[in-house]
């Protein structure tokens, strides 16, 4: 069988939604300004923000508010999304013009890619992987982003001492997070089991709506060692 016949892995299934003019907008104007085109070569993160600052990744950004919010409050750290559906990237595009945050930029493109080839290894302080798509059918349990092979990835390009934070709303695949981060031998627990969500992670409209519904969240936060 040839290599062609074995799709790459990927970190998502790409399932699009509907683009606003808006965000169609943002993406053919701002991408350009705020967003870093993919291309196998390291990234020069002080040359990408105009700086040097410690710097978070954030894998899976969603539509972005909390992105953008975590940005505009902790200015001293430099942050970088991905994402690979176009409403979000073009969402995000607009709070970043709008908040006016130097400290945050973009790519649209696949995490693993991203990773593999233009993060430098023990280059991150800390990623951020929040309320990843659970897959709740066990026969899609594959397609869940949080695996062995991903998060060894993910570690070797976190420094020493530098955190790596899950969050999900789904007990089980909270449970299976949990046992991920522990068998992978670069990574340790900061907590018992599960951890408090930390002050850096704002609470979103649907997480308290679902909170007082007296549903759970469940933050996983490892430290590189």
């Amino acid at each position: 069988m040839s290599a062609a016949s074995h799709p790459p892995i990927r970190s998502f299934v790409l399932r699009q939604g509907r683009v606003s003019n808006a965000q169609r907008r943002a993406v053919d104007t701002l991408l350009p300004v705020y967003g870093i085109a993919y291309a196998p070569g390291v990234l020069d993160f002080a040359q990408a923000f105009g700086r040097s600052a410690a710097t978070i990744l954030e894998i899976g950004f969603g539509m972005g508010e909390t992105t953008a919010l975590i940005a505009k409050t902790h200015p001293e750290h430099n942050y970088l999304g991905i994402e690979v559906h176009t409403p979000g990237v073009g969402s995000l595009l607009k709070l970043i013009a709008e908040e006016e945050l130097a400290n945050l930029r973009l790519i649209q493109h696949d995490a693993v890619e991203v990773l593999q080839h233009m993060i430098a290894p023990a280059a991150l302080a800390g990623a951020h992987v929040f309320f990843p798509d659970p897959w709740p059918k066990k026969r899609h349990h594959k397609r869940r982003l949080i695996q062995p092979g991903f998060v060894a990835l993910l570690a070797s390009r976190l420094a020493p001492g530098a955190y790596l934070h899950a969050a999900t709303d789904w007990q089980e695949y909270a449970e299976q997070i949990l046992t991920v981060f522990g068998a992978e031998p670069a990574l340790a627990n900061t907590a018992p089991g599960f951890a408090p969500r930390p002050d850096y992670r704002p609470q979103t409209k649907f997480e308290n709506r679902g909170l007082k519904l007296g549903h759970g969240v469940w933050d996983i936060i490892f430290r590189k060692v």
